[in-house]
């Protein structure tokens, strides 16, 4: 079996996990793949040397044939492997060295159980959908895909006008900081902290929600992912800020924006007896009631 590893650096608390997860992935014989800045930190800082088939660096050199992607770090890190895998189809298992975990959400202390019930075939596989990000005119660096959301803000001070068309209807005109176009994974991230609902992974949608609009009747709006969002924008400033996950871009000009459902979907692994509404409870506190 092959398995590629992506990872950032870890607390010492976790280095004790992270070499039993390494003795297991040696004694069952897996064929490892390393992020090569990755290996580098557990040679010199962690004082772990696994034993390693090759390295990686991006997209590009990533060994197409591996079964699965072990993710080592918070969410960002899990958003961050997702630009690593895009569209081979490798299932993306998160390893959480970080604070919530949402994404990734195999705990240290649950490391090894896991590690084991992934290897014996103890796990399902989630299809998560991604929203693509195109310019009318220039183009995005790198991966223009999302796994949680994209979001178009203000750059300076001044409040900017977005005008967003839906199949090119037009939705609204929104004066605000900016806006938050969130896939249903990305529904617990972003869009959650300025007031967005909770939806199901496979609810087949786009959550569209205004950063601090200058009109109280403006809310949150759900709309199916087979629509295609234009984005027009209007600004005193020369430039504003697009980010797609954790990356943030300046765009300088004025270019629409066109986001659509991405062609292809991210599998995402979770072990059996563990659920989303699992997460939802016991990491956002979701109905937390002293009478539960």
């Amino acid at each position: 079996m092959k398995i590629a590893l992506y990872g950032r650096p870890f607390v010492e608390d976790c280095r004790k996990s992270i070499h039993e997860l390494f003795r297991i992935l040696e004694e069952s014989k897996i064929e490892l793949f390393i992020y090569k800045p990755f290996l580098e930190f557990l040679r010199s800082q962690a004082k772990i040397d696994p034993k390693v088939t090759d390295t990686f660096q991006s997209h590009n050199d990533l060994n197409r044939d591996v079964q699965f992607m072990f993710s080592i770090g918070g969410d960002g890190t899990f958003l961050n492997t997702v630009a690593i895998v895009q569209d081979y189809g490798i299932p993306i298992a998160g390893i959480n060295t970080g604070r919530l975990g949402f994404l990734a959400n195999i705990t240290v202390d649950s490391l090894s159980s896991s590690i084991m019930a992934i290897l014996q075939g103890h796990y399902s596989t989630e299809l998560r959908s991604l929203i693509r990000l195109d310019l009318s005119s220039g183009s995005i660096n790198g991966f223009c895909c999302a796994l949680n959301d994209v979001t178009i803000q203000k750059r300076y001070s001044s409040m900017i006008t977005i005008h967003a068309y839906l199949n090119d209807v037009l939705l609204n005109s929104y004066w605000a900081d900016g806006l938050i176009i969130s896939t249903p994974t990305g529904s617990t991230a972003y869009s959650l902290s300025v007031g967005g609902p909770i939806v199901t992974p496979d609810s087949n949608n786009f959550i569209i929600s205004p950063l601090a609009p200058h009109n109280l009747t403006v809310r949150p709006v759900i709309v199916p992912d087979t629509k295609v969002i234009r984005l027009k924008t209007e600004s005193r400033d020369s430039s504003f800020l697009i980010s797609i996950d954790s990356r943030v871009e300046i765009i300088d000009s004025n270019p629409e924006i066109i986001i659509r459902r991405a062609d292809f979907e991210v599998k995402t692994i979770r072990i059996e007896g563990n659920t989303f509404y699992d997460n939802l409870r016991h990491k956002l506190m979701w109905g937390l009631d002293r009478r539960n």
